[in-house]
């Protein structure tokens, strides 16, 4: 790896026709997914946990919500700093810092060193969303949508597997030592980063202020960079709603399913996770709008077909929810795919920041589509049933 050097602020020094390393392209991925995924480990464990430190549902609750809370902060406050300064070592720093956080999610004894733990995991988390703009930067121009697709579902999967992972380690050898393990993972990645990663050139001088300044700059200059988060905002909106009200629906009339059927229905991200490199191939070829296009009709017109519900048997209403919700999930990730290697191409000098701004507009729309109060669910179910695949 260490072959590929950084030419100008911008740039790797490759051609435009060169490919990646796929073992560089691979670091990137699992890079990304394992970082993302620390911040799903504690949902299926929550029952066990809470019970083994004797904290009460509702302060158990906030366990997860905090670890959201801390990366959305992180990305609004901490991932604009990958234009200032060495991407490699905010990567690595990152991971030395999540590896920590991890660690002393497991010595908690009590709730309330662990949900600073959880913010902690949180913000730190965030190296995912450094990871993916400098495989924009390695990336050549004609192959950027498909690198940036594949990190994505390294990115997606991480999701996906990780509350699959930590409920059954949770069962077997408890829920610290998930997040023993998950901080072994994280130290291997970081220390692989170190040793695989190139330097990268800052692209801003600006200091801290300025540069968070500087992300209203940024929205207010380039259009495309307001459509695309405007967009994928919307798109979040209908996306949170969908897969939190999914659960509680299924429990219900006419269908009477248990927390297991209800939550196989997450599996359906794994359609979003393999669809990644093909939208990002279809975006390099045929131009990323045109893919913006598709996956927001591939979304609308999922979300539509369930207005058929009535007309079927509870049977058919079943395989049409099944159909909707891996329609739905493909639409939204091929979306963010595309608006992605949109905005990565905007202005090579400001990638971390132009994607600090994407990911809040990602984030202010899931909390937007959650501000109508639910029902919680029952302490004995397992989270993984009731929480959403996000970004």
């Amino acid at each position: 790896m260490s072959s590929i050097r950084v030419a100008d602020a911008t740039t790797a020094q490759v051609g435009d026709e060169a490919r990646l390393p796929a073992p560089l392209v691979l670091l990137l991925a699992t890079g990304a997914g394992l970082a993302v995924a620390a911040l799903y480990y504690s949902q299926p464990m929550l029952g066990v946990l809470g019970a083994d430190i004797g904290a009460s549902t509702r302060a158990i609750g906030f366990v997860p919500t905090l670890t959201q809370l801390g990366y959305a902060l992180g990305i609004l406050f901490r991932v604009p700093l990958g234009d200032r300064y060495d991407r490699r070592r905010i990567i690595v720093g990152k991971a030395m810092a999540l590896v920590v956080a991890l660690l002393l999610a497991a010595a908690a004894p009590s709730i309330g060193l662990l949900l600073v733990a959880s913010l902690a995991i949180g913000v730190a988390a965030t190296m995912a969303q450094d990871i993916v703009p400098a495989a924009a930067i390695l990336a050549p121009p004609a192959h950027r949508g498909k690198v940036v697709g594949t990190v994505m579902t390294g990115l997606l999967l991480g999701i996906l597997l990780s509350r699959v992972v930590s409920g059954f380690v949770a069962e077997h050898f408890g829920w610290r030592a998930m997040f023993i393990g998950a901080a072994g993972s994280v130290a291997l990645i970081g220390a692989a980063s170190w040793r695989g990663l190139p330097k990268f050139r800052p692209t801003s001088r600006l200091g801290y202020g300025a540069l968070l300044g500087s992300l209203a700059a940024l929205w207010w200059k380039y259009p495309k960079l307001r459509r695309a988060t405007l967009a994928q905002g919307l798109l979040s909106v209908g996306f949170s709603a969908f897969w939190s009200t999914l659960a509680v629906m299924l429990h219900g009339e006419p269908f009477h399913l248990g927390s297991a059927a209800a939550g196989a229905f997450g599996l359906a991200g794994a359609a979003g996770a393999l669809a990644a490199p093909i939208a990002g191939r279809l975006a390099d070829r045929r131009g990323p709008e045109l893919v913006t296009r598709l996956g927001a009709g591939l979304t609308a017109l999922s979300f539509a077909a369930m207005a058929l519900s009535p007309l079927l048997s509870t049977q058919g209403q079943l395989w049409l929810l099944v159909a909707s919700a891996i329609g739905f999930d493909l639409g939204v990730q091929a979306t963010l795919i595309a608006h992605q290697t949109i905005v990565y191409g905007i202005d090579p000098g400001a990638r971390s920041r132009l994607n600090a701004v994407l990911f809040t507009g990602v984030f202010i729309g899931m909390a937007a589509s959650s501000t109508q109060p639910g029902p919680m669910p029952p302490a004995d179910v397992d989270w993984f049933d009731y929480a959403p695949l996000e970004p």
